[in-house]
């Protein structure tokens, strides 16, 4: 039995919720709406309708709010990023520290000191390190080009994925979150693959010869490419790599993967050489980092500078105490903080970042720095702490999904007298808070803002021990 298509009319949108959608009230009922601006007239056809609340997308604007700015850029409300470039950039910014002030006060119910203003970005274009375009053999169509009706010129398309949909990708032809050269990049693949019948991949069938590009700009001024292929083909994977390197100079390390698998993860594949010396160098103040084409860093490197140096006033250190940094990644806070620290110890899972940490301690000539690979649950026990003392400041900076609940538990054994959570979800953020609150209580809080014209949010939180 098919669900009843619903659409609620004439919805006065009221304010901001989580994840960057709006809310209006009906009947009492809170609806939750995608597309939509604080002060906007809508109709809003439901995806959910729950007793208490429903969800959706603006179907039809009665009348736009006058908080409304033109966005900037020609994929807006197609590709799926940069969701708020309707919203001037001081009211994202508050919208954006409403949320991490609501999330700590109703999912972690501590008690908070006033929170700090959020920081906000100095470029809020062209900020972005890192970006990943699909290459796909079923290109988006507009909706004028379905009215309009006719032939089709090309299915084919580089970019980003539409929402919910993916199979399909938006063919990008000037993307603003990132500078020069990755338009340039991008295009010269898309024209070259043109004119040479080069097949894009099709995610339904899992063929075809181009399947992503990952390219990474960094303010030393490197840029480094992995194209990723979706099969075998020396000839015209050597044709098409020259071509990019005889067409954009600028790239300083050029490389490939062939990766058949039914998924688009790397952490299995092995990327190759073929220009330049195989990885990248970025900095954060007078800190090197070597980023290799599968290593995590902050894709944000001016706005995660800032993210670091509150971590390491939040950290209070004195040039005596032993940091550890869980979930420690590369090593990039750790070695950030290590001038202040007698000693860092840096724990992971993921070996292949423990091996980069390694080698950024040793590029940054930070010597008593240690990094383990494995579970901190497993790794942190009596003899550990016998060989490297027990923390005085524990920082921990998780995925999106916080930490798991045998980690808070650990933490509270630890008893460091200070805890530095950096977060890229506040949410899960308050949810640990609330467990943590046991032994700690929360001092100071800094959101920050690392993406412009996107919900998402950082937030960085001190705690002490009682």
């Amino acid at each position: 039995m098919r669900k009843k298509n619903i659409t609620l009319e004439r919805v006065l949108v009221e304010d901001y919720a989580a994840e960057g959608k709006a809310l209006g009230r009906v009947d009492g009922k809170v609806v939750f709406i995608e597309g939509a601006v604080p002060g906007d007239l809508v109709d809003v056809r439901l995806r959910k309708n729950k007793k208490d609340w429903a969800e959706g997308m603006v179907s039809r604007v009665h009348s736009l709010s006058d908080q409304r700015v033109a966005p900037f850029c020609a994929h807006f409300g197609r590709c799926g990023g940069c969701k708020w470039q309707m919203l001037p950039y001081g009211l994202q910014l508050r919208y954006k520290q409403q949320e991490v002030e609501q999330h700590l006060r109703r999912i972690g119910k501590v008690s908070l000191p006033e929170l700090q203003p959020i920081l906000g970005c100095a470029d809020t274009r062209y900020y972005r390190n890192k970006l990943e375009f699909t290459c796909s053999n079923r290109r988006y169509l507009l909706p004028e080009e379905i009215s309009a009706g006719g032939e089709i010129p090309s299915e084919n398309a580089i970019g980003f994925h539409v929402p919910r949909v993916f199979d399909k990708a938006i063919d990008i032809y000037n993307c603003h979150l990132m500078a020069e050269p990755q338009n340039l990049i991008r295009n010269t693949i898309r024209d070259y693959a043109a004119s040479q019948g080069l097949s894009f991949y099709d995610i339904r069938e899992h063929r075809g010869f181009l399947r992503n590009a990952v390219i990474r700009v960094l303010t030393t001024g490197e840029v480094m490419v992995n194209i990723v292929f979706g099969q075998e083909d020396k000839k015209a994977r050597t044709a098409l790599l020259d071509h990019l390197l005889q067409q954009v100079p600028a790239i300083t390390t050029l490389l490939y993967t062939v990766n058949t698998k039914w998924n688009d993860s790397l952490h299995d594949q092995q990327p190759v050489a073929y220009f330049g010396k195989g990885y990248a160098i970025e900095q954060l103040e007078d800190f090197r980092f070597k980023i290799g084409p599968k290593s995590f860093f902050q894709t944000n490197t001016r706005q995660g500078e800032r993210l670091y140096q509150v971590t390491r006033e939040y950290a209070e250190l004195t040039g005596r105490e032993t940091v550890y940094d869980l979930y420690c990644g590369t090593g990039s806070i750790g070695i950030f903080v290590s001038r202040q620290a007698a000693r860092v110890v840096g724990v992971e899972v993921v070996a292949e970042a423990i091996d980069d940490a390694k080698e950024n301690a040793a590029l940054n000539g930070v010597s008593h720095a240690q990094f383990y690979a494995g579970d901190v649950i497993d790794i942190c026990d009596d003899a550990f702490f016998a060989q490297h003392g027990r923390p005085d400041v524990i920082i921990t900076d998780p995925p999106r999904a916080g930490m798991h609940e045998k980690l808070v538990t650990k933490i509270l054994e630890m008893e460091a007298p200070t805890v530095v959570y950096v977060s890229c979800n506040p949410a899960t953020q308050a949810r640990d808070l609330n467990l943590l609150d046991a032994k700690y209580a929360v001092t100071r809080v800094q959101p920050v803002d690392m993406f412009p014209h996107t919900h998402h949010i950082e937030n960085v939180v001190q705690l002490k021990r009682r």
